[in-house]
C-alpha cells in the first residue's frame, strides 16, 4: 500500500512541475513579462514558503548548516551556481521556446550528470552510457531542426538557453549532494531559493520591475510558487521515501509529458510528429539511466525537486 502510495505521490508531484513550466509560459505569452524577473519573485517567495516549512519539520537542521564555514560556502555556491541559475535558465528556455521543448531540452542534464560522474570515477561509460549520449544528442538535433540540417525549427536563442538548463540542471544536481546527506532537503533547498531569489531580485532590480495588475497573471504567479515549488517537493520527498530513489526517478520524468499535454490543451501550441520523436529520444535516456542493474554504473539520480 506504501508503494502505491508514494507511485501515486510522484506522479503528481512530476503533473505539478509540468504544470507550472505551462504557466510560465501562459505569462510570457499573455503578458510579456519578463523571465528574470518572474525567476527572481518565484525563487524568493518559495524560499520564504521553504524556509518557513523547514523551521517547522527541521529546526535543529535549519540552523546547523550555518555553523560551519565549509557547509556555509558551499549553501551559498548551491543558491546561485546551482538553484537560481537552473531556474533563470529555464524560465528562459521557456519564454523563448514553450514548457514542453524547454522541459525535455533540459532533461539532457541528467547525461551531463553521468558523463561527469564517470570521469570522476575515471572510467569510460557503459554502453547504455553511451547509448544515452547518442540519444540525447538525436533528439537535441531532431527538436532544434526536426531533421533538416539547413532549418533551424526553435529559435538560436531557445536553444541555447534549453542547453543552458541542462547544463544548471546538472551543476542544480551534484552541488547539494553533500549538505543534503547532513541536514536534508528541506534546509538545503529551501535556503537555497531565498538566497537565490534575493540574489537575483537585487542582480535584476526588481523593484524598478513593471508589475502587472492582472488576475489571471497573479493566479498563474501563485500557481508556478505552490504546484511548482511547495506542493510538489513534499509529495516528491515522501513518494522517495515509499517507493525508492529509482522508481520515483523514472515516474518523475512525466514530467514533460505533463508540461506538453498543458500546453496543448490549454495553451493551443501546435505539436508536431517530429517534436514527438526528438521527445521520444531523450525520454529514453531517463530509462537507460535510472534502469536498476548489479553492476555499477554512473548514472545518477535523475530528479530533485525544484
Amino acid at each position: 500500500m506504501n508503494k502505491h502510495k508514494g507511485v501515486m505521490l510522484t506522479i503528481i508531484a512530476a503533473i505539478s512541475w509540468g504544470f507550472s513550466g505551462t504557466c510560465g509560459q501562459y505569462i510570457f505569452d499573455t503578458f510579456g513579462a519578463d523571465a528574470t524577473a518572474l525567476t527572481a519573485v518565484r525563487l524568493l517567495s518559495a524560499g520564504i514558503l521553504l524556509t518557513a516549512l523547514g523551521f517547522i519539520k527541521a529546526p535543529a537542521a535549519m540552523t546547523e548548516i550555518w555553523k560551519t564555514r565549509d557547509t556555509a560556502i558551499r549553501l551559498v555556491i548551491f543558491s546561485i551556481a546551482g538553484i537560481m541559475f537552473c531556474q533563470l535558465t529555464y524560465m528562459k528556455a521557456i519564454s523563448y521556446t514553450n514548457s514542453g521543448t524547454a522541459t525535455i531540452l533540459q532533461y539532457i542534464g541528467p547525461v551531463l550528470v553521468m558523463i561527469v560522474s564517470c570521469l570522476a570515477a575515471r572510467r569510460l561509460p557503459q554502453k547504455k552510457e553511451v547509448f544515452a549520449i547518442f540519444m540525447a544528442l538525436c533528439g537535441t538535433f531532431i527538436i532544434a531542426t526536426h531533421g533538416d540540417i539547413h532549418t533551424m525549427i526553435i529559435t538560436p536563442r531557445g536553444l541555447v538557453w534549453g542547453l543552458w538548463s541542462a547544463f544548471a540542471l546538472m551543476l542544480y544536481t551534484l552541488l547539494p549532494v553533500r549538505l543534503i546527506q547532513k541536514f536534508g532537503s528541506i534546509a538545503t533547498t529551501g535556503y537555497g531559493m531565498l538566497l537565490g531569489g534575493l540574489v537575483l531580485c537585487l542582480f535584476c532590480r526588481i523593484f524598478e520591475a513593471p508589475v502587472i495588475h492582472d488576475m489571471r497573471c497573479l493566479l498563474a504567479f501563485i500557481a508556478i510558487v505552490i504546484f511548482g515549488t511547495v506542493l510538489p517537493f513534499t509529495l516528491y520527498m515522501t513518494g522517495v521515501s515509499l517507493c525508492g530513489p529509482v522508481k520515483a526517478s523514472m515516474l518523475a520524468s512525466i514530467e514533460p509529458v505533463s508540461a506538453t499535454v498543458f500546453m496543448v490543451l490549454w495553451l493551443k501550441v501546435p505539436f508536431q510528429l517530429m517534436d514527438f520523436v526528438g521527445f521520444l529520444c531523450i525520454f529514453t535516456t531517463v530509462f537507460l539511466l535510472v534502469k536498476k542493474e548489479d553492476a555499477p554504473s554512473c548514472a545518477p539520480s535523475l530528479k530533485q525537486p525544484q
